[in-house]
């Protein structure tokens, strides 16, 4: 998990809003909630994911993208 972990930190922190340190992202972050990334800029983290672990993420599998340790889950399964 820390491999993705560190990965995935560096993809989420390009879209933090300017009150949101990369230090406050953890595995139990809320991406929305607790990260405060928007709807749009959500969209462009699972692009950035799709492209980095050249994995397609489905519409369906995209809402249940809510938290750090879900979409590492989810890149885990795509990628075994």
């Amino acid at each position: 998990m820390e491999k993705h972990y560190e990965e995935l930190k560096s993809i989420i922190k390009i879209y933090l809003p300017e009150d949101v340190s990369v230090d406050d992202i953890t595995p139990k972050s809320h991406l929305v909630n607790e990260l405060n990334i928007n709807s749009a800029n959500l969209v462009d983290v699972v692009l950035d994911i799709e492209e980095h672990y050249d994995i397609t993420i489905e519409d369906d599998e995209m809402d249940k993208l809510d938290t750090v340790e879900s979409a590492i889950t989810l890149i885990k399964q795509k990628t075994a």
